[in-house]
């Protein structure tokens, strides 16, 4: 059972019934000084008896001047085996002690520090043979790690060392073979080193093969009967999904395109979707995508959405469109902030009611038959019950059912069609379609009456550009300008809120009106990514010049003049022990496959050459992995098809909003087009500005008094024409 600490806080931002809301206002036993700090992560524990540090100079000092180990704890909000070691380990007063008396304990959330999560977390994957969350390591006071694990239990279980018995052997070993430690801390610190300091430059020749080649790593992992890739666990991984439509665009593949379809139609079936209430959780536990990890991350929305809405754009599959519809509207209704910013999670686990003690992970999502009967009435709820794979003893496999925790419970799925649906019950497939769709309203109305998980409501710069990127390309593509003003209500935000104009950087982390944490490579990737989708949504100007700016800023910053590529954090950020560069497309694009991207974009936008010689270094930088390894960096390959391809640059001369221009632009925005620029001259301080960078757009204008599109290659535009069967013609040109 969960202890007090962490039911309390729970209870208390659930607002719970009183009884559990009586608990909350119990003053607590501890306090720590976590208490001070922003992050939801770090607040769970700031009644714990240990004493936690958060990441800073008082915690080393302290480690220095007594002379003991520090013991780094990573995890987030969001995460399940988190709070389970919240509750068996660190809230026992025993383990508390043992731990106050051995080491400095210091807490840290991997959404606020990546960079420190990415330090640490290579090194348990090198030492310990597995990485993940919470993750758990033994720092020299300078340090260095040299002992790592992820999630233990308190004690030894099954075979495997308890936390107590690991604290106690390095306490130990520190006391009396010390110099021993500080041998592994150097030894892994040398391996961090090795495996983040940069690999060889590959050859051009070898890039230019690489996307035959990743294109054959990714298919050959693909799982022909279920959908994605790989065996279970299964991740969405959209960075793929992005490589294999540009792959199919580029060669006309059908496989690409077909394994694409069959993984966001398996997923948008599966337990992974939401069926209520759109998005979708983190991963699926099971091959066929029925349990999912239940938390909800934003960068997973993010990614999804563009996924999705870039399928239905090359398909013009509704039933692809109306999933990103669902992402965004949950993204709208259940993760933005009044003042526009979108918060980073939602829990896995929460109270199974009102007057529980206990969270269960999933608890807010799953059905007994008995509660869809009393939501939905007898008749409704058969046929709800028939479509969605409910079944009375419930439908979650006893093997991925590990905790115990859903047996007698039903995840929905869709496992039927409608017209299965219609012909069992001997209806027509539109009253079918009709019932389901009030039974979906009546079931979501009554999960909205169960205790809610926890939402993570701090704002973070990099999965707010994600986000933007997404709702300003659904908006062109979808054409829903309630998309459209939220991503530009994001990026006021962020302009306001955590952007500090005069010395052009930013702040990651926003929350309780406090922007703290300088922003890290992925901030300014993210949102100049971000950006430039805004403007190709909206056409104000601003946003582009806002996007150089912040570009300029991250060369200064974060550029690697030596080797190529970015390094993650600043030269200034004394408090990392290695400089990495990511190479990995994974839960997030490796901010520098996204740069290599914006960075070819906008030399497109400026002809500013600096920039693609740039995105050239980082794929000699980056290119010997991505010709060994390429499904580890599909973004990259993304961004290499476009440095292949010959992009287009689509100018449109109109009056903003007329709807002359409107149609033009929906010529554009109806076709899968990735590698592209969009540029609106309208006749205003838009265009003037445009033409700053780009002289030859100064005297595009409008034909015959209507919207004209120049289609160019090169800056070599083909003949303009208001003519839009022709510009449709034009466009269609490879």
């Amino acid at each position: 059972m969960m202890q007090r600490s962490i039911v309390a806080l729970w209870v208390a931002v659930l607002a719970a019934a009183a009884s559990a809301a009586a608990l909350a206002q119990t003053p607590p036993a501890y306090t720590n000084r976590l208490v001070n700090e922003k992050s939801p992560y770090l607040q769970l524990h700031a009644h714990n008896p240990v004493d936690w540090y958060p990441w800073g100079a008082e915690a080393f000092e302290k480690a220095r001047r007594e002379g003991k180990p520090i013991f780094l704890s990573i995890g987030y909000s969001t995460c399940h085996w988190c709070h389970v070691m919240e509750a068996e380990t660190f809230s026992d007063p025993a383990m508390a002690d043992l731990m106050n008396r051995a080491v400095v304990s210091i807490k840290v959330d991997r959404e606020e520090r990546p960079d420190l999560d990415r330090v640490y977390q290579s090194y348990v994957l090198w030492s310990y043979g597995g990485g993940g969350w919470p993750l758990s390591v033994f720092l020299t006071p300078d340090l260095k790690p040299f002992s790592g694990a992820t999630y233990l239990p308190p004690d030894d279980r099954g075979g495997r060392q308890g936390f107590r018995a690991w604290l106690l052997q390095v306490g130990g070993a520190w006391a009396n073979d010390r110099a021993r430690l500080l041998e592994a801390a150097n030894t892994g610190t040398k391996m961090i080193q090795a495996q983040t300091g940069g690999a060889a430059r590959a050859a051009s020749d070898a890039i230019a093969r690489a996307l035959d080649q990743t294109y054959r790593d990714i298919s050959g992992s693909f799982d022909r009967a279920a959908g994605g890739f790989g065996p279970a666990p299964k991740f969405p991984r959209p960075v793929v999904l992005n490589f294999l439509l540009r792959y199919h665009a580029r060669t006309r593949t059908k496989q690409a395109l077909d394994m694409t379809v069959q993984t966001l139609g398996a997923m948008a079936t599966g337990g992974i979707h939401d069926q209520l209430g759109g998005g979708f959780h983190r991963y699926s536990t099971d091959r066929e995508w029925l349990v999912p990890h239940f938390e909800k991350m934003l960068y997973d929305q993010a990614q999804l959405a563009i996924a999705y809405t870039e399928a239905y754009q090359v398909t013009k599959n509704a039933g692809l469109g109306g999933v990103a519809r669902g992402i965004l509207d949950y993204v709208l209704r259940d993760m933005r902030g009044e003042e526009g910013g979108f918060f980073s999670a939602e829990d896995a686990d929460s109270l199974t009611d009102a007057s529980a003690t206990r969270l269960t992970e999933g608890a807010f999502y799953v059905w007994t038959v008995d509660q869809i009967r009393a939501a939905l009435g007898s008749e409704l709820a058969d046929l709800f019950a028939f479509h969605y794979s409910v079944m009375p003893a419930g439908n979650v496999p006893a093997q991925q059912d590990i905790q115990g925790e859903l047996k007698g419970r039903n995840i929905l799925s869709v496992r039927r069609t409608v017209a299965e649906t219609a012909a069992k019950f001997g209806k027509s497939e539109a009253d079918t379609g009709a019932m389901l769709l009030d039974a979906r309203r009546r079931a979501l109305s009554a999960r909205g009456a169960r205790p809610r998980p926890l939402r993570d409501d701090k704002v973070i710069v990099a999965w707010n550009g994600l986000m933007m990127s997404a709702f300003a390309r659904a908006a062109q593509v979808i054409d829903e300008p309630r998309y459209l003003e939220a991503a530009l209500a994001s990026a006021r935000f962020i302009e306001s809120r955590m952007y500090d104009a005069n010395g052009g950087t930013l702040k990651r982390r926003y929350r309780d009106g406090d922007a703290s944490i300088d922003g890290m490579l992925e901030d300014y990737v993210f949102l100049i990514q971000g950006l430039l989708d805004l403007y190709e949504a909206s056409f104000d100007v601003r946003w582009l010049s806002w996007a150089l700016r912040l570009q300029t800023r991250q060369d200064d910053r974060f550029w690697d003049a030596k080797g190529g590529a970015y390094f993650s954090t600043t030269a200034e950020a004394s408090d990392v022990l290695v400089r990495v560069k990511e190479d990995y497309d994974g839960a997030e694009p490796s901010p520098n496959s996204v740069a290599a991207m914006n960075l070819l974009r906008l030399w497109q936008m400026t002809d500013r050459r600096q920039w693609r010689e740039r995105a050239d270094a980082i794929f000699r930088a980056q290119g010997v992995q991505l010709t060994r390894a390429g499904a580890n960096l599909p973004q990259l390959a993304a961004a290499l098809d476009f440095n292949l391809s010959k992009p287009k640059q689509i100018v449109i001369a109109g009056e903003p909003g007329a709807a002359d221009t409107r149609a033009m632009l929906r010529l554009v925005h109806d076709r899968f087009i990735p590698n592209k620029i969009l540029l609106l001259a309208d006749g205003g301080a838009g265009q003037t500005r445009l033409g700053e960078w780009l002289p030859f757009i100064k005297t595009m204008d409008r034909r015959d008094g209507r919207a004209t599109a120049y289609i160019c290659e090169n800056y070599a535009c083909k003949l303009p024409t208001s003519d839009l069967a022709v510009a449709a013609r034009l466009l269609d040109d490879r």
